[in-house]
């Protein structure tokens, strides 16, 4: 296991991309169950906002900055990342082309209905030979007879490795209170919109917007109902910087 870096309270990994996938495979070889959790700025201030969400976050093995806010705030606070940003979405599918041709099997949930059945045709055209076996939508109930019924259809599946796509911090939330019961699943992912990118149904931001540290900002083109919640970063980031004048 990598190094951790602590991030106002997340404690993340020190990994590169490729470094993450090897992991995440070195778990599910050994049989050991493991969480991947993919926090940006965002979600490291829901944190900091609801101190209780700190024992969800932090209960998975693997955590990525996926977010050039957390790459900055590392470099602001003195501890930089250095392999830098580490994309879920991109680990989500490179992880899926390492799977290709093993005997691993994949179970996608969450997206909107129709949304992981076309994220499961695409993957299984560009990558032959990996085993989707299942998918259900993130339409259910979250507690209750409707969470008893996601959990039985992921168990009866057999899958090895569970995509969760609920959003956060709904999906960090759901796994940390569902593992135990996830009887074969040695791998939970959580991977935000994922699959609506997977799916082509949502398209990443152009290369040079990701390589300048601005796809947030294409993101907020693209909706402008996002703005709310971007209001979360300069409170993230400036508060990042009096952390790191008054060590509070």
């Amino acid at each position: 296991m990598s190094d951790r870096i602590n991030i106002r309270g997340v404690n993340f990994c020190s990994i590169s991309l490729p470094g993450a996938v090897e992991t995440l495979m070195s778990y599910l070889k050994e049989g050991k169950q493991a969480a991947l959790y993919t926090p940006n700025s965002e979600i490291v201030q829901m944190c900091i906002d609801s101190p209780e969400l700190y024992d969800v976050i932090n209960s998975a093995e693997v955590i990525v900055p996926d977010g050039i806010g957390v790459v900055k705030a590392g470099k602001i606070l003195g501890t930089p990342f250095e392999h830098g940003k580490v994309a879920g979405i991109e680990v989500g599918e490179k992880l899926i082309e390492a799977l290709a041709g093993t005997d691993y099997t994949v179970f996608f949930l969450g997206g909107k209905p129709g949304v992981a059945e076309a994220a499961v045709e695409k993957l299984s055209e560009k990558y032959p030979g990996v085993k989707i076996i299942g998918c259900t939508d993130g339409y259910f109930k979250k507690e209750g007879a409707e969470n008893d019924k996601i959990i039985e259809k992921i168990n009866e599946s057999g899958a090895d490795v569970l995509y969760v796509c609920l959003g956060a911090p709904a999906q960090e939330k759901w796994i940390f209170a569902n593992r135990s019961r996830l009887t074969n699943v040695k791998l939970l992912l959580a991977l935000g919109g994922s699959l609506d990118g997977y799916s082509g149904n949502v398209k990443r931001a152009p290369k040079v917007f990701i390589d300048l540290g601005l796809e947030w900002f294409y993101r907020l083109i693209c909706d402008p109902k996002r703005i709310g919640r971007m209001m979360s970063l300069p409170k993230f980031y400036f508060g990042t910087i009096k952390h790191k004048l008054t060590n509070k």
